[in-house]
């Protein structure tokens, strides 16, 4: 009979602990408070691109959810006044299982009252500076880096345009009468793109398009675009980030817009979660931007591993 053995050699655990070790030591430092929230909750996200895990509550039949993201409870916290918080958990999305995906995976959130987006990516460059061994990190706006490949502007373009690009990279068979601009932006991006950006220090791309931002607010200059940026390194994505929406009506419409698209498309409808609604609606939440790591996959790029799978105890598959 086999026990299992664990995914992880005993010198990665080791260096496991002493990277996060070094990441909370950075947050101390810098005067951020380490908190916890709840993994089990009574509401789930609407997102239509998550799928959470459900639980059922025998005790009254209630349906319950792990978590996706610390992200509703982090919020309802802000709204008291806690001020700088970042929290290290585990997180829980019913999807793919590969060398870059885990089901269960450790993410880090951390939220900065009164940043402003470059703000935040100014601090998470320093977060990075200690936590890589990098002189810098790059920077660059979404729809510039579409004009660096493509020559194209993100703002001003059609399908008929979109579909040709996926045709010149070979991806014909991506092309679908169903697929919206933002679904092409999507994949040029996905296929054309990210495997060949922050191939020698991490990359910010910044201001996407407002359709893909659920949660940030739209941009004061420019309605095309909102105030979300993502950070990729080697080709992967390790953090996605926003100035935080506090606009408590808006943030209903949007969540209403995705039930809306659930229910046709034969999806679930998700109950909106109105705490998280007044916190944000609270004259006590703050002007504030935060940004959400994935540790797994930044713990398998400073070891130098080509699967995530390396640097947990146990993955999905022996758990």
């Amino acid at each position: 009979m086999t026990f299992g053995i664990p995914n992880i050699s005993h010198k990665i655990l080791y260096e496991r602990n002493n990277i996060l070790f070094k990441i909370r030591n950075f947050f101390s430092k810098n005067n951020i408070l380490e908190i916890e929230t709840p993994i089990l909750t009574k509401y789930t996200i609407t997102d239509i691109n998550i799928l959470p895990f459900q639980v059922l509550n025998h005790n009254n039949d209630a349906k319950m959810w792990l978590i996706t993201s610390p992200e509703y409870h982090m919020k309802r916290l802000l709204a008291s006044g806690i001020g700088p918080i970042y929290q290290i958990c585990h997180v829980f999305r019913n999807e793919e299982f590969g060398k870059i995906h885990n089901p269960e995976f450790t993410m880090l959130e951390w939220y900065q009252p009164f940043y402003n987006m470059f703000d935040m990516m100014e601090f998470i460059e320093k977060f990075f500076l200690n936590i890589f061994d990098i002189q810098y990190v790059e920077k660059i706006s979404y729809k510039d880096i579409f004009i660096k490949y493509f020559s194209i502007n993100p703002e001003a373009i059609s399908i008929q345009e979109l579909n040709g690009i996926l045709k010149k990279i070979h991806q014909k068979h991506l092309i679908n009468h169903k697929n919206s601009i933002t679904d092409l932006l999507n994949l040029i991006f996905m296929i054309g793109i990210q495997p060949n950006i922050g191939n020698d220090v991490p990359i910010f791309i910044y201001h996407y398009p407002a359709e893909q931002a659920l949660l940030a607010c739209i941009n004061k200059y420019n309605a095309y675009v909102s105030d979300r940026f993502e950070i990729f390194f080697k080709g992967l994505e390790l953090g996605n980030g926003f100035y935080e929406l506090i606009d408590g009506t808006e943030q209903m419409k949007r969540f209403q817009k995705d039930n809306i698209f659930r229910k046709k498309n034969n999806l679930p409808v998700q109950s909106i979660d109105m705490r998280l609604i007044n916190a944000i609606n609270s004259k006590y939440m703050p002007n504030c931007s935060g940004i959400a790591i994935g540790l797994d996959r930044l713990i398998m790029m400073i070891l130098n591993t080509d699967s995530l799978h390396d640097t947990l105890s146990f993955s999905f598959e022996n758990c």
